[in-house]
């Protein structure tokens, strides 16, 4: 089965008030995840900027 399907499965019997905390819990993971995200992008730029510099200075 796949995992959202899982995940789907067991939300649906779960009572409202642990819905929240649930609700909680993925939006902190999400911001996580985003703040990851952006921190790849950063590092991706500035080795690409080291890079192009290094290039220059070899030549």
């Amino acid at each position: 089965m796949e995992i959202k399907q899982e995940i789907t499965n067991i939300v649906n019997i779960l009572p409202e008030d642990i819905l929240k905390d649930i609700l909680l819990y993925l939006r902190q993971i999400e911001n996580i995840a985003k703040e990851k995200s952006q921190l790849s992008i950063n590092l991706n730029t500035i080795l690409k900027e080291d890079r192009e510099v290094l290039e220059k200075l070899a030549k």
